[in-house]
């Protein structure tokens, strides 16, 4: 059987989606690996670390798709709907894809590779359980994403992180606030916290207040009842609008007395909550950086333009987009990983790949087979 590993072609991407060292392990099962040609070159891994590995170099991108039974990428064409768009007609009927596949925006994307018989599996939609850890793309892309996300502030922000006490005077710490205490969340305040800055944040959920805390950094408490805040994946839920008016009005007071704010707070197949008003950006000093990392769907803050920055009153409000590629050697190593490990849950060198749908996590990624559209949720918003 063999696995099919072309170039990202989405703008800007330049993650690969299995690196050399991971390659070795899928040959060791008995898979045949097969690589465009540069694929992995812009993440740091040249076509001879893979070749030293039992990897075939494939010149052209057609003959990759015309062997391979298994295509593994970062994004496919769900999450890839423009460039991704002149794979179709590589795709052959009975070739497995594997990746992310943006599954809960268009569904277009998805129909036309169900139509082509492709099965494909998206990796976003790996469950949040225990022995899917291994699988889970968002955790890991998130990790990068927040500690970029950090980084990207501290370029901004016309001041130090630290407190630094010099010959010319004492400097005082920038004061960090992270909103949404997820992966990237808590990346966020690590990070910011090594950077030597005051870290407060707030999150929907009072449970991860100790994980907060755990990172030195002060859980902040506003005055409104959320409820029940938290759904079965971990992920915070959806409230209703007067939950939110209360929760801008208290944390813009906090926001006007930040330096820098990094907002994650998404909600999947959702747009982004909005936290941060117009009238709480202009509370804050000039100079201030707000980062948001939910810009792709709409942003936390009113005024976020998605892959864009804004100056508002001498604040800077910065939309990034695909953070993790501008990591893209440590962020490949990491959605490898993730991807393989999914590969191996789904293959067998006895029986070749394995479709049980009684097990869960091939139950929650599967989203198309045999010509259809076959998860139930994307059956949900088609009816």
């Amino acid at each position: 059987m063999i696995v099919g590993i072309p170039t990202e072609t989405h703008p800007g991407e330049l993650r690969v989606a299995i690196v050399p060292e991971t390659a070795a392990t899928l040959v060791a099962l008995g898979l045949e690996i097969s690589l465009e040609r540069g694929a992995g070159v812009a993440a740091g891994f040249a076509d001879d670390a893979y070749s030293e590995r039992g990897v075939k170099i494939v010149a052209e991108r057609a003959d990759l798709f015309a062997q391979a039974d298994i295509v593994l990428q970062v994004r496919t064409l769900g999450a890839n709907p423009q460039a991704g768009r002149a794979d179709l007609e590589l795709m052959r009927e009975g070739q497995v894809f594997i990746g992310a596949a943006e599954p809960l925006g268009d569904p277009d994307p998805i129909s036309e590779m169900a139509a082509r018989g492709i099965t494909l599996f998206a990796m976003e939609l790996i469950p949040r359980i225990t022995r899917a850890q291994s699988m889970d793309i968002l955790s890991s892309m998130a990790t990068i994403a927040g500690y970029k996300a950090v980084l990207l502030a501290a370029e901004n922000l016309p001041r130090m992180f630290p407190l630094l006490m010099t010959a010319a005077g004492t400097l005082a710490p920038a004061r960090v606030l992270v909103i949404g205490a997820g992966v990237a969340g808590l990346q966020a305040i690590a990070t910011a916290r090594r950077l030597g800055a005051m870290v407060q944040a707030y999150d929907v959920r009072p449970a991860v207040k100790e994980q907060i805390e755990s990172l030195g950094a002060q859980f902040v408490e506003l005055d409104i009842d959320a409820g029940d805040s938290e759904d079965s994946g971990g992920y915070a839920k959806a409230q209703d609008e007067s939950f939110y008016d209360r929760q801008r009005e208290e944390l813009g007071k906090v926001v006007a007395a930040s330096d820098v704010v990094v907002t994650t707070a998404a909600i999947p197949g959702k747009p982004s909550p909005l936290l941060i008003t117009q009238e709480a950006v202009r509370a804050m000093a000039p100079g201030s950086v707000i980062v948001d990392l939910a810009a792709e769907r709409g942003g936390n803050c009113a005024l976020t333009q998605a892959d864009a920055t804004i100056v508002e009153e001498g604040v800077k409000i910065l939309g990034p987009l695909n953070l993790p590629a501008s990591v893209p050697y440590h962020a490949s190593q990491m959605y490898s990983h993730n991807v393989s490990t999914f590969l191996k849950h789904l293959f067998s060198a006895e029986e070749g790949l394995q479709y049980d749908m009684e097990d869960e996590i091939t139950r929650e990624t599967l989203l198309a087979r045999s010509g259809k559209v076959v998860h139930p949720r994307l059956l949900e918003k088609d009816s």
